[in-house]
C-alpha cells in the first residue's frame, strides 16, 4: 500500500508519498517538481511508483501555483517565469533542511522535473552539493538564453513587457549564477539523466543537446552517470518512456 498526506512543509503546501508504515523512517527522498502552470496533484504517477520502490517522494506546489494560486492568467504568469523558478531553488533547500531536522531523509537525495520543474532542476545542482541524483523531463539548464528567448518570442507576440531594457539585464545577471551551461563543472560527476522530444516548441530542444554533448567528456570515467534521451517524436509532453526510465534511474543510483 502507498500513503499520500497532503501537507505543509516549511509552509510550502506538498503531496507527501510513501510506502504504508514508512512515513517516519529514515529514507531516501525524491523531490518532484512540476511545470509551468501545472500543479503537484498532477504527477503522482510517479510519486507511486518512486514510493513502491522505497522512496519518500515530496511533490511541492510551486509559487503561484495550485493551492498557492491567485487566479492569475497564464499571460501575466509568464513574467513571472523566473521568479517562481528562482524561488522554488530556494525552496527546495528549506524543505530538506526540515525533513533533515526532523531526521527522515540520508543523503540519497534526488531531484526531477518536467519542464519549468527541470529547469529549476538544473539550478538546484548548479547551487547544491547534496543533491545526488538529478532528472530533467524536458527542462533547460541554459537560463540566460532560454529567458532571452522568452523576451524576444513574446515581443515577437506583440506582448507588453513589463520590464526596462536596464530591469531586463538585471533579470539575466542574476540567472547566470544558477545557469548550470555556464558552470557545468558544479556537476562534479553526480548522475544527471536528460530527456528531451526533438518537436519541443516550449522548451527548445538543442541548447539542451548542447549542454549534454558540452559535459560529455567530463564523464569518460563514468559513462553510465550520464543519459540523454532524445525523442525523435516529442512534443511538449512527457512519454511513459521517460517516466519510466526516471523511476529506474533513481532505483539505480539512490537505492
Amino acid at each position: 500500500m502507498i500513503e499520500i498526506h497532503h501537507e505543509s512543509i516549511s509552509n510550502i503546501p506538498v503531496l507527501h508519498v510513501v510506502k504504508e508504515g514508512r512515513k517516519n523512517a529514515k529514507l531516501p527522498i525524491v523531490f518532484f517538481l512540476h511545470g509551468f502552470t501545472s500543479a503537484k496533484e498532477h504527477n503522482l504517477h510517479f510519486g507511486y511508483l518512486l514510493a513502491e520502490k522505497g522512496f519518500r517522494v515530496i511533490l511541492p506546489d510551486a509559487k503561484l501555483h495550485g493551492e498557492r494560486s491567485d487566479g492569475r492568467h497564464p499571460e501575466k504568469l509568464i513574467f513571472e517565469f523566473w521568479n517562481i523558478v528562482l524561488q522554488s531553488i530556494r525552496e527546495l533547500n528549506d524543505m530538506k533542511e526540515e525533513l533533515s531536522q526532523k531526521d527522515l531523509i540520508n543523503s540519497r537525495i534526488g531531484v526531477v522535473g518536467t519542464s519549468m520543474g527541470g529547469i529549476t532542476m538544473f539550478g538546484g545542482l548548479a547551487q547544491y552539493d547534496w543533491i545526488k541524483a538529478g532528472v530533467s523531463l524536458m527542462g533547460s539548464p541554459s537560463y540566460e538564453k532560454l529567458a532571452r528567448a522568452q523576451i524576444e518570442s513574446l515581443e515577437k507576440a506583440e506582448m507588453t513587457i513589463p520590464f526596462s531594457s536596464k530591469e531586463l539585464d538585471s533579470i539575466y545577471a542574476e540567472l547566470r549564477k544558477y545557469d548550470l551551461s555556464l558552470q557545468p563543472e558544479g556537476l562534479a560527476g553526480r548522475p544527471l539523466l536528460i530527456w528531451h522530444g526533438k518537436k519541443d516548441k516550449v522548451v527548445p530542444f538543442q541548447p539542451t543537446s548542447d549542454f549534454y554533448q558540452k559535459i560529455k567528456a567530463d564523464y569518460e570515467k563514468s559513462p553510465e552517470r550520464l543519459y540523454f534521451l532524445a525523442d525523435n517524436n516529442a512534443e511538449h509532453k512527457v512519454t511513459r518512456e521517460a517516466f519510466l526510465k526516471t523511476v529506474d534511474w533513481f532505483s539505480e543510483f539512490l537505492l
